[in-house]
């Protein structure tokens, strides 16, 4: 049988609600990668009246006897993943013996975050709005083939490491930032010791022997297709590839071992951080959104802009990652509104309208063409079943499904495991 990969990723800037899906998900799964991306991304999940926080760890950590992979594409911070698995083990959830970790993925060292921060206060007006967590500065050593990866600490680490520590320290010296790291650095170390009592493989050749035995596979991006470093808002994005083709590189498998791609976006739109957001809302109604849809970053804590859902961009997101299935998340969000709007295409500066997500969504090139549906105004949170839609909400969906070329085959009513509904059962 010639297995596939299915992947899962969002198609707006982060935030969809990936974790919860993944986890409704891999029942159908024998493994779950992760395959980009750092501890700036919280996926959350809820069941069984309790919440969980993953920054670095799969989502389906908490299905049974399921594998779960770190990729080679994520970077890896010691000191949050030790952390986080200690978090989950006193929660009753040993992963010790499910969790698999690429040598090849790169590891966030004491001095990338003090670079992070250094970085981003020399851009002054221009700063990202990064997390602060050191990715970015981790990702350009990686690229710049400067990095450290986990694979390393079996090979003359401490000399590899020195090497590493000096070159950043001469750059913070370049920056005027001089900091003491001796107490991180001491905490990061341990850390590492603790990374070295799980399974460190070749996950290449892992994850291929595990298609070729018959395993199904779901991968598992983090952020959103908007905030890819080649084709989101440039530069007001992360530093990893988050679309689907991102899958190929950060997991090691060919691209015709990819099968379905489950694109997950939610009912309206949200942004954190800097950067344009052409639908953003700061009225009563942005405010509403928020609050309704707890619109705060599962890690940073930071409040998320809030908007109306962008087709333009979802199209956009749709095309470049192939998605096959989409899945639309927080429809319970919208329950109290009398009207709802979408944006169908961007008016340029000269007037001219488009339809295709330009090079520049600045606020001084981008005004958004809207369209008004009728709400639903009605509680969703208690629906079991599609036959319970309401009929504006049915509406919705046939809407977005035209407007897209994809069907909406699950659709999310709140944020527990069992507040999903399967549309297209297969």
């Amino acid at each position: 049988m010639d297995m596939k990969v299915d992947v899962l990723l969002g198609l707006q800037w982060g935030d969809e609600g990936k974790g919860k899906v993944v986890d409704v998900l891999t029942p159908g799964y024998d493994v779950v990668a992760r395959f980009q991306g750092g501890p700036n991304a919280g996926h959350t999940l809820a069941f069984n009246g309790e919440k969980y926080i993953l920054r670095s760890i799969p989502s389906g950590i908490f299905q049974g006897e399921k594998i779960n992979i770190i990729g080679n594409g994520v970077v890896l911070d010691p000191l949050l993943f030790k952390e986080e698995s200690e978090g989950l083990a006193r929660s009753g959830h040993d992963i010790s013996r499910r969790l698999y970790i690429s040598k090849k993925a790169h590891l966030i060292l004491p001095a990338h975050r003090v670079l992070d921060a250094a970085y981003e206060a020399a851009k002054g007006h221009g700063r990202i709005g990064t997390t602060g967590k050191g990715i970015g500065p981790a990702y350009t050593d990686k690229v710049g083939r400067n990095g450290l990866r986990v694979g390393d600490l079996f090979h003359d680490f401490d000399g590899k490491y020195a090497e590493i520590k000096g070159r950043h320290e001469t750059i913070l010296r370049g920056l005027n930032c001089e900091c003491d790291i001796a107490e991180q650095e001491a905490a990061w170390l341990d850390a590492l010791e603790y990374l070295k009592k799980f399974q460190i493989i070749d996950s290449e050749h892992c994850i291929n022997r595990l298609l070729a035995e018959g395993k199904s596979i779901l991968a598992e991006g983090a952020q959103g297709t908007m905030l890819d470093v080649d084709f989101g808002s440039y530069p007001f994005v992360t530093s990893s590839n988050t679309v689907c083709a991102g899958c190929c590189t950060g997991l090691g498998i060919a691209p015709r071992r990819i099968g379905e791609v489950y694109g997950i976006f939610k009912a309206y739109c949200t942004r954190v951080g800097s950067g344009p957001f052409p639908t953003e809302l700061t009225d009563a109604a942005g405010r509403m959104l928020c609050e309704r849809g707890n619109e705060f970053g599962s890690v940073t804590g930071r409040r998320r802009r809030c908007g109306w859902i962008d087709l333009v961009a979802l199209k956009y997101a749709v095309m470049i990652n192939g998605v096959t299935q989409l899945i639309m998340m927080k429809s319970d969000v919208l329950d109290p509104f009398e009207t709802i709007r979408a944006c169908v295409a961007y008016r340029m500066e000269g007037g001219r309208e488009t339809t295709d997500f330009p090079f520049d969504i600045s606020a001084t090139e981008v005004t958004p063409v809207y369209v008004e549906l009728p709400g639903w105004q009605t509680d969703m949170s208690g629906v079991k079943s599609e036959s319970e839609f309401p009929v504006a909400f049915g509406a919705y969906i046939a809407f977005l499904e035209a407007e897209l070329g994809v069907p909406v085959r699950i659709v999310s009513v709140g944020s527990d495991r069992e507040q999903t509904i399967v549309r297209y059962a297969e």
